[in-house]
C-alpha cells in the first residue's frame, strides 16, 4: 500500500470541498455523457487522482458540490469495487477476497446537489450547513493535477492570516502576450513564460470567514476577492513545479500521454519525491 503523508504532529486535517457541477463546454468530446470530472486520466477519472492527492496528505473528507449528470458520479461511488482498481488475493477454498491495497476505504463523501445552473460561488454557498464548525477547509476546481506540496500551502495561509489562499501556475507557454500602441500597431509580443504572468491554478485553502464576502448569485472571483483584496486578506503562493489542467481534448491526451509513459508526477502517493517546496508572495 502507498505511504500516507503523516503531516506535523498535532496537525488537523480539513474538509475538501471539489467543484464537480459544470458542464465542462470545452471537453465535449466527453462530458455529453459524463461530467468532466469523471473524465479519466488513464485508467481513472480526474475526480479520483485528485481526492486520492488529497487524501494523501490526510485530508479524507470530502464535499463533492454536483450539478451536471450529478447521479453519474454517485452512480460511480455507489458501484466503486476496489477490487478492478487494486491489487488483491482471492482464496478459492473460502470464496474470500483481501485487497493487497486500498483507495477509499478511509474516505467520508458527501454528495450535495448545488443546482444545474449555479456558479462557483454559490456552490460554495449551497455546501456551507456541510462546513459548520470548520474555521478552515480546502477547495479545488477539480479539473487540473499537480505535485504541489500541500502543507506548504496551508503554511502560507496561516502565516499571512489570510481568509482566502490560492495556487498560482504560470500560463501554457504557448501562448504570447502582446502590447498594442493606440492606433492598434503593435508595441512589443512577448512569450507567456517570460512576461511574468501567473494565473488561479484552483487549489484553494479558505477560512469561513469567505462566506461573508459573497453575496446572492456572485462568483467567487472577482468581486468576493476584491473585497478581500481591500482588506489584505487574500494571499497566493506560486507553484512552478508540475500542473496540467484538462480543460480541452487536447489536454486530455497530454494527461494520457503522460500516464501512458508512467510520468505522473501529480501522484505524490507514489512518487513521494516529486513534491516540491514552494514560493510564497502575495
Amino acid at each position: 500500500m502507498a505511504a500516507t503523508y503523516l503531516g506535523n504532529q498535532g496537525e488537523a486535517f480539513m474538509k475538501v470541498v471539489l467543484f464537480c457541477g459544470g458542464f465542462g463546454m470545452r471537453l465535449r468530446e466527453f462530458s455529453d455523457s459524463i461530467p468532466k470530472p469523471l473524465v479519466n486520466v488513464g485508467n481513472r477519472p480526474i475526480l479520483w487522482h485528485i481526492m486520492k492527492y488529497y487524501a494523501h496528505y490526510g485530508h479524507t473528507d470530502f464535499i463533492l458540490c454536483l450539478g451536471w449528470k450529478a447521479e453519474t458520479i454517485k452512480e460511480y461511488f455507489l458501484n466503486y469495487n476496489e477490487c478492478l482498481s487494486n491489487d488483491f488475493v482471492m482464496n478459492g477454498a473460502d470464496d474470500s477476497v483481501k485487497l493487497l491495497s486500498s483507495d477509499m476505504h478511509q474516505w467520508k463523501i458527501t454528495f450535495v446537489d448545488t443546482g444545474l445552473m449555479s456558479n462557483i460561488g454559490q456552490r460554495l454557498m449551497a455546501v456551507e450547513p456541510h462546513l459548520k464548525g470548520e474555521q478552515t477547509f480546502l477547495a479545488n476546481y477539480t479539473d487540473g493535477l499537480s505535485n504541489v506540496h500541500l502543507p506548504d500551502l496551508i503554511d502560507c495561509h496561516r502565516r499571512n492570516k489570510a481568509v482566502a489562499t490560492f495556487m498560482t501556475v504560470r500560463p501554457p507557454q504557448s501562448f504570447h502576450c502582446v502590447n498594442t500602441n493606440p492606433d492598434g500597431s503593435v508595441h512589443d509580443i512577448t512569450a507567456v513564460g517570460e512576461a511574468k504572468l501567473r494565473v488561479n491554478a484552483g487549489f484553494f485553502v479558505f477560512e469561513k470567514e469567505i462566506f461573508d464576502v459573497i453575496q446572492p448569485g456572485e462568483e467567487i472571483i472577482p468581486k468576493p476577492f476584491g473585497r478581500l483584496i481591500e482588506k489584505k486578506q487574500l494571499y497566493s503562493m506560486q507553484h512552478d513545479g508540475f500542473f496540467g489542467c484538462m480543460d480541452t481534448f487536447k489536454e486530455k491526451q497530454m494527461f494520457d500521454d503522460f500516464h501512458a509513459r508512467g510520468e505522473t508526477p501529480w501522484e505524490v502517493w507514489r512518487n513521494p519525491t516529486s513534491e516540491l517546496s514552494l514560493k510564497t508572495s502575495a
